[in-house]
């Protein structure tokens, strides 16, 4: 029996949700980190900044990285093969131990990085120090985004969102505990920010690893480790999967870190309205995120169970989905244009910068969801290399040139710089859109990819 695109609809909706709320909880322990310690100081909350933006940066390449495996894992599931879903996942838990070394490497450069680069040496020692006590958070997270990516692939969200809510309790109590001193604790100030950090990302990995035995969310989708569970071609496999979807984030998060400090150079009171309205569009970004990760497992599980017909309904209806949840908070942003600015600030100048840049970021919203569900698209179709072309071509070829020259040849200042992102995610979600339709026609077993030695 056919499926109705409403009935995929609801499935997607089924899957998506608790992976768009785990993705706000996430977001929610930067939020706190950053109100927390802007108790400190100054410098404190300039240092902690720019280490997240590092952490950001370098941080998705890895990320994406162990996300290779989610092609392996939802078709493998779709196929009722549970030998080759637990052999996908055991490498993904080696990948995200091995991506980690290298990842803490650089966080330990962070202090003679930014003095490279010309920061404050006050505002480079913090950051130093912080991103030391946060060392640790490099696996955790990584192996939590394995986890995670394990149980979304067979369709099992709602554990990892109850842990990531879990775990912004505990975020937000080591952060009052360790930063002001607490309970017998020394003030930490930004070490106890990082401490706070690995701590939390620490105990997500272990938390979920608790659910998953004692819930049996592991049976028929588990086998012994042993030699193949390291074999390099299989190690290999996942990373040739993930090293593209890494690109594909880092490029997309450097585009926003050129763009930030292009509006930076117009002044102090567009550099507040640019993150006033920047994090509220991160927001609500979270929820086509939440999607992009359910849709690209209803993909792989779609071609792993042969269903071609019901794969080009699920693209369809995923695409359609981010589009939809996105023109409602464009609406949003529209229509309370000058009321959202004033949650974040009260300066007059900065709430009107905001919230004439608010309309653009409704466009800029709606091409933002179709992008990002494209991609989780290809990646579960098994072509994440086409989201990492698109963003290159999309933002260094035509966004960020075009947004240098509206704010500065054509006179139109941070709205030009805003009209140019807009533009480069609405090249990203045509080039993806092509490409979505074009692959999902494609015979399954040109999309089909399975685990090296299964």
């Amino acid at each position: 029996m056919q499926r109705t695109r409403a009935a995929e609809l609801r499935t997607l909706f089924a899957m998506s949700a608790p992976i768009a709320l785990a993705q706000v909880g996430h977001m929610a322990m930067g939020v706190v980190d950053t109100l927390m310690i802007a108790r400190v100081g100054v410098p404190e909350l300039a240092a902690v900044a720019v280490a997240s933006t590092w952490v950001w940066s370098s941080g998705s390449i890895a990320q994406g990285i162990v996300q290779g495996m989610d092609p392996l894992v939802s078709q493998a599931h779709g196929a009722g093969d549970g030998n080759a879903v637990a052999l996908a996942f055991q490498r993904g838990l080696v990948i995200a131990v091995l991506v980690s070394l290298p990842l803490m490497a650089l966080w330990l450069a962070t202090e003679p990085a930014l003095l490279a680069l010309g920061q404050d040496p006050e505002v480079a020692r913090l950051a130093g120090r912080y991103m030391l006590a946060r060392l640790p958070s490099a696996v955790g997270f990584l192996l939590f985004t394995a986890q995670r990516q394990y149980l979304a692939g067979r369709a099992i969200t709602r554990p990892a969102m109850w842990i990531m809510l879990l775990g912004n309790g505990f975020n937000a109590l080591f952060n009052w505990i360790l930063i002001f001193g607490h309970f017998g604790a020394p003030p930490l100030g930004v070490v106890g920010a990082g401490l706070a950090t690995s701590f939390t990302n620490l105990l997500l990995p272990i938390a979920l690893f608790v659910w998953i035995r004692r819930a049996r969310l592991y049976e028929g989708a588990w086998r012994a480790w042993d030699r193949r569970s390291f074999a390099l071609r299989g190690l290999a496999q996942s990373v040739r999967l993930g090293l593209p979807i890494g690109i594909q984030m880092a490029l997309e998060a450097n585009a926003f870190t050129i763009a930030m400090l292009l509006v930076g150079s117009l002044g102090v009171a567009e550099l507040a309205a640019h993150q006033v309205v920047i994090n509220m569009a991160s927001l609500t970004f979270m929820f086509p995120l939440g999607i992009a990760i359910g849709a690209s497992a209803r993909a792989g599980n779609l071609i792993g169970a042969r269903d071609a017909a019901g794969l080009r309904l699920a693209c369809g209806t995923a695409l359609v989905m981010g589009g939809g949840i996105m023109t409602i908070a464009a609406v949003g942003f529209v229509a309370f244009r000058e009321a959202l600015p004033r949650l974040y600030v009260e300066d007059l100048e900065v709430v009107s910068l905001a919230a004439s840049l608010l309309p653009i970021a409704g466009a800029f919203q709606i091409f933002d969801g179709i992008q990002v569900v494209g991609g989780g698209l290809m990646r579960g179709m098994g072509r994440p290399q086409v989201g990492a072309v698109a963003n290159l071509l999309a933002f260094y070829l035509i966004g960020l040139p075009l947004a240098w020259g509206l704010a500065f040849r054509a006179g139109l200042g941070i709205r030009g710089i805003w009209w140019g992102l807009a533009a480069g995610l609405l090249s990203v979600a045509a080039i993806l859109c092509v490409w979505v339709a074009r692959t999902s026609r494609r015979p399954l077993s040109e999309l089909s990819v399975a685990p090296e030695g299964a």
